[in-house]
């Protein structure tokens, strides 16, 4: 519709143009009568322009008029609206278009932070009421209480709720875009390095390779290494292999265990926010659900993925990296 103004407009300034030209010369200027009459049909000329260009503009404006009214009346509490669409294919309706597609991203985003918040919610909660009745109990039969083994269950509680609040504060930081020092890292020394850290609780098998590098934050990749393996430890029966190599373009961190592993049709369900499998639920009951999507979001930080492979047996997680540029092209 811009483009028809435009042009109507062009084609008034063509026509007011020859208007003049065509107009016989007047005198010059010695009766009155002659020079009225030229300049009030200038005037009615000008005027002419002046609300055709006026209306040409209003109309097609229309469409700006519409959506930036509706635009108005959009809450939060009410953002599954949309702005009307134009009914030419014009720029107006790509702006159409493109709010509407933005209120559908801040819908959706919307929406997941309710959940979340929800979520968050009920999983604080939980360790909160096994505490209050723990020690209301206890207090109720003081002297039948055996305070040290009381405690120890307190702390269990204390430690999941302190590894959940460790979660939303990772979790938030991710959210935020918050990003730390990226550096030149060798992928095999800091997967090396922190399994000797850990004390796992089946027997750990290293297959790496030499010189795999990444361009990460630190501090990232070791949080997602350890969640990883919680996760692998909860759910091996013997044993966990950790590879470390390049495959193609890629720098390659895969974690298996020997376990019972995940349905195909629920790979992808692991991934998200709180989704605990029955599995999961019967051999931890304490955890949150947050591991996995964390490790995820932390690999695609990284300009990477993090998948749940076909294995013959148990779960194969595999994160892929992007090699620095430099070193890919100097290694073909």
């Amino acid at each position: 519709m811009t483009t028809v103004a435009s042009a109507v407009m062009a084609l008034l300034c063509v026509f007011a143009t020859l208007l003049l030209l065509a107009a016989p010369q007047p005198p010059r200027y010695d009766s009155s009568a002659a020079l009225a009459g030229f300049v009030a049909g200038s005037l009615l000329l000008i005027a002419a322009t002046a609300l055709g260009t006026y209306w040409m503009m209003s109309k097609t404006l229309q469409p700006v008029r519409a959506i930036s009214g509706k635009l108005t009346t959009i809450r939060p509490s009410s953002l599954g609206e949309r702005v009307p669409l134009p009914s030419h294919d014009d720029e107006f309706k790509e702006l159409a278009q493109a709010t509407n597609q933005t209120l559908e991203r801040a819908q959706a985003a919307i929406q997941d932070q309710l959940r979340f918040a929800s979520d968050t919610s009920h999983d604080l909660r939980n360790p909160l009421a096994a505490m209050r009745t723990e020690i209301e109990e206890a207090l109720m039969r003081r002297e039948e209480t055996d305070w040290e083994e009381t405690a120890g269950r307190l702390l269990d509680s204390l430690e999941r709720l302190q590894d959940l609040v460790t979660n939303l504060l990772e979790i938030s930081r991710l959210d935020a875009g918050a990003v730390g020092q990226y550096d030149l890292l060798n992928l095999a020394v800091l997967v090396d390095g922190e399994l000797d850290h850990r004390q796992d609780k089946v027997r750990v098998v290293r297959r790496f390779s030499s010189g795999v590098m990444v361009h990460g934050e630190r501090i990232g990749l070791t949080r997602l290494l350890h969640n990883l393996m919680d996760n692998a430890e909860r759910h091996a029966r013997s044993t966990v292999i950790v590879t470390v190599e390049h495959r193609g373009d890629a720098a390659v961190l895969e974690i298996y265990d020997d376990g019972s592993g995940v349905p195909y049709e629920q790979r992808e369900v692991i991934f998200e926010r709180f989704a605990r499998l029955q599995d999961a639920l019967v051999k931890d009951t304490g955890g949150s659900g947050l591991g996995l999507p964390i490790a995820r979001q932390i690999a695609e930080e990284h300009g990477g993925t993090l998948t749940l492979e076909d294995s013959p047996s148990g779960a194969r997680f595999v994160a892929r990296f992007p090699r620095p540029a430099a070193l890919a092209a100097g290694s073909r």
